[in-house]
């Protein structure tokens, strides 16, 4: 009997080890697939942890983790990052110079055969406007994410306390003399985020596309014509300046953060602000009751034309942004990159207000009023242009935010700024 039960032990013992030894190979098997990401939203990550919960259950043998870099840390370290053994699998892109710059050094995979496979039916899930973004010379180097355009936000309650009509602002003179109207009624005009410095880069943008238009910016890019020389870029730098010594901005704008300035809006701080379309909840996140101002409270404006200028009021500047993936990265990063911004999750980010979608036939999931206008503006965009500080590339990007804030603070003229730019591009 003592025997038997001796003989059973080691039975179940070595069971035992052998299903421990069996996990063990399983967990050992699992492959890592490292997305990092510069999310701060608490609630977009819930979607997104959500949705890679669901992944990671679906596919046992396969564990996606999620990685944070804070938006400067993670410009300023990816270099090194995507260069060590500890780069991430997929990373957040914003396409443009930036994303050309990184396929140029060979640390992304091509993902042109991927996704053209099968008759083009993954690249043919996506928008085409967005799949051109994140291509060069006819290769696909990121899988689309999401389209946006920059526009300017207002406190209804303000314009109607000062008494100015939104939809009259078209023009750049109309726009000046309204942030003249507000500061003379004791409100600051605009919440600005010059410790950032990129954010004063929208205005200077604009300027340049909305006085330049397509053909002059598009030369600056590709160094023809007359380059960065255009007087267009001269003049947006000289509206810029006038926009500046109207003392527009919060006092100490200059060292705000992108948080803060949303912070400083959300708590009615300014009349408005110029920022992305998710600025409704982004606004709501950073002011200090975490409520912010009320969706009925918020109205939202094209960036005025100029006159005499050969851009349209429909020219969007905006973002284009995509999963970039290393080219040492497991297959399974694409099967859940395919997951990832496939119409279904696309259209849960656009119910949950995180996203206008490009996936094909998940628009119908964006149901705010903000957001809505801001897809119908892209919808009937004559011409979207990328982040000028990522499509220029990374250190003509860094003058160009740089130059932006100079000029703004009066502390550089415009064609010094201009020769600055000029000098960099001839570097490139």
């Amino acid at each position: 009997m003592r025997r038997t039960m001796y003989r059973t032990a080691l039975l179940s013992g070595a069971s035992a080890i052998i299903a421990s030894l069996a996990a063990t190979g399983a967990a050992q098997a699992q492959t890592e697939v490292r997305w990092m990401h510069i999310e701060t939203d608490p609630g977009y990550l819930e979607v997104w942890e959500d949705m890679v919960e669901e992944y990671n259950a679906a596919n046992p043998d396969v564990n996606v983790t999620m990685q944070f870099l804070e938006n400067e840390a993670f410009k300023a370290r990816l270099p090194t990052l995507l260069q060590s053994d500890a780069a991430p699998h997929l990373f957040y892109s914003w396409g443009g110079g930036v994303l050309r710059a990184q396929a140029e050094t060979g640390v992304l995979m091509n993902l042109t055969e991927e996704m053209m496979a099968n008759d083009g039916e993954w690249s043919d899930s996506y928008i085409p406007a967005s799949l051109n973004g994140v291509s060069f010379d006819d290769e696909i180097w990121a899988v689309p994410y999401r389209m946006g355009t920059v526009s300017f936000f207002y406190n209804k309650e303000i314009f109607e306390d000062v008494g100015i009509n939104a939809d009259e602002l078209t023009d750049w003179e109309s726009f000046l003399g309204a942030v003249e109207d507000i500061k003379e009624a004791g409100y600051v005009p605009i919440a600005g985020g010059g410790g950032d410095r990129w954010p004063i880069h929208f205005y200077w943008s604009y300027l340049a596309m909305r006085i330049g238009g397509q053909e002059v910016v598009d030369n600056a890019k590709t160094g023809e014509g007359e380059g960065f020389m255009h007087d267009a870029f001269v003049e947006a730098g000289q509206e810029l300046a006038r926009l500046g010594a109207l003392e527009p901005f919060q006092p100490g704008y200059l060292a705000a953060t992108w948080p803060q300035t949303l912070g400083l809006f959300g708590d009615g701080g300014a009349a408005m602000i110029l920022g992305f379309e998710n600025t409704e909840q982004n606004q709501r996140n950073n002011a200090a009751d975490g409520e912010g101002l009320a969706s009925d409270n918020l109205g939202r404006f094209p960036f005025p034309e100029v006159e005499g200028g050969v851009g349209q009021v429909t020219d969007t500047l905006g973002g284009l942004n995509g999963w970039a993936v290393t080219h040492n990265a497991p297959p399974e990063t694409l099967d859940f990159l395919r997951h990832f911004t496939s119409v279904e999750r696309q259209r849960e980010m656009a119910q949950a207000e995180m996203i206008i979608p490009v996936a094909v036939g998940a628009e119908d999931g964006v149901e705010d009023p903000l957001l809505q206008e801001s897809a119908r503006q892209l919808s009937e965009s004559t011409w979207h242009q990328n982040y000028f500080d990522q499509d220029f590339g990374p250190a003509l990007g860094r003058v160009i935010n740089d130059v932006s804030v100079e000029i703004v603070s009066g502390n550089m003229e415009p064609d010094q700024a201009v020769q600055m730019l000029a000098d960099e591009a001839m570097l490139q």
